[in-house]
């Protein structure tokens, strides 16, 4: 079985090995509703919508100042 004559050089094994990161990026396209780039076939991620139709709301985080009002109501309810 052949064996190598001398030590390959760290450059050479490096070389070898960095072709294997140079993977393609993946295809993106434009979300019709918002106009960032998205996957195809997915749904967007910054807006919910797939195919025209809101498939996940979003959740619209609330100030604190709106948290209080919603607590001291509920409080008053009961």
């Amino acid at each position: 079985m052949p064996n190598p004559k001398r030590k390959h050089t760290p450059h050479r094994r490096d070389c070898r090995r960095s072709a294997n990161s140079k993977l393609d990026v993946p295809n993106s396209s434009k979300c019709p509703n918002c106009k960032l780039p998205k996957l195809p076939h997915r749904v967007c991620s910054s807006c919910g919508f797939y195919n025209g139709k809101l498939v996940v709301p979003k959740k619209i985080k609330q100030s604190t100042q709106q948290q209080d009002e919603t607590q001291s109501n509920e409080v008053e309810k009961q």
